[in-house]
């Protein structure tokens, strides 16, 4: 448990929710989509999500080398994240994004096939890394970044999220893992 106790957590767990912002049918029908954009613009409840992950990474994970920033809102927690445990920034990209050389790793989704990139010159051989992102879903993005991680020689020593949307039952896809979530939703 990180230095705030089980209380601080749950304290901070109800303020991400009070912020978080559920737009429904976005991107397309059906899909409950969180914005966290209320929390980023609200300065007290960023820092203090901020310093909870760094604070649970060091208390679960010990040292960490680097933290790796899942597409495109991963990296507005991890940035901060890794200059607060003294890490590098690892940025995990769509197809398309990184100028090579690049690792690619390709995954099914539900309506089609996606692809995660990084640059493989940027992990070295045996680095402790972190992953976070916003919100842990269906879990698919989630093990292709840890499948790509791997395969450029990393340890991935734990996941982090913000946000777990524990009916899509995302987790299954890590099992084994450590998987962090501060907030947990139905």
């Amino acid at each position: 448990m990180s230095a705030v106790g089980t209380a601080g957590r749950e304290a901070l767990a109800r303020r991400v929710d009070d912020l978080l912002r559920t737009v429904p049918d976005f991107p397309s029908p059906g899909i409950q989509f969180r914005d966290i954009m209320p929390l980023l613009a609200d300065a007290a409840a960023f820092a203090e999500v901020v310093a909870h992950l760094a604070q649970a990474a060091r208390d679960e994970h010990g040292g960490i080398d680097l933290v790796a920033g899942m597409e495109a809102r991963g990296f507005l927690l991890a940035a901060p994240v890794a200059t607060t445990l003294g890490a590098g920034l690892v940025p995990v990209r769509k197809s398309g994004k990184l100028p090579g050389p690049v690792e690619q790793v390709s995954y099914a989704l539900e309506y089609g096939e996606a692809s995660v990139e990084v640059q493989p010159f940027t992990i070295r051989p045996g680095a402790r890394v972190l992953v976070i992102d916003d919100v842990l879903a269906t879990g698919g993005t989630a093990a292709a970044t840890v499948d790509l991680l791997e395969r450029c020689g990393a340890q991935v020593v734990g996941l982090s999220f913000l946000v777990e949307l524990s009916a899509l039952d995302g987790r299954s896809l890590l099992d084994g893992r450590s998987v962090d979530a501060l907030l947990a939703l139905g």
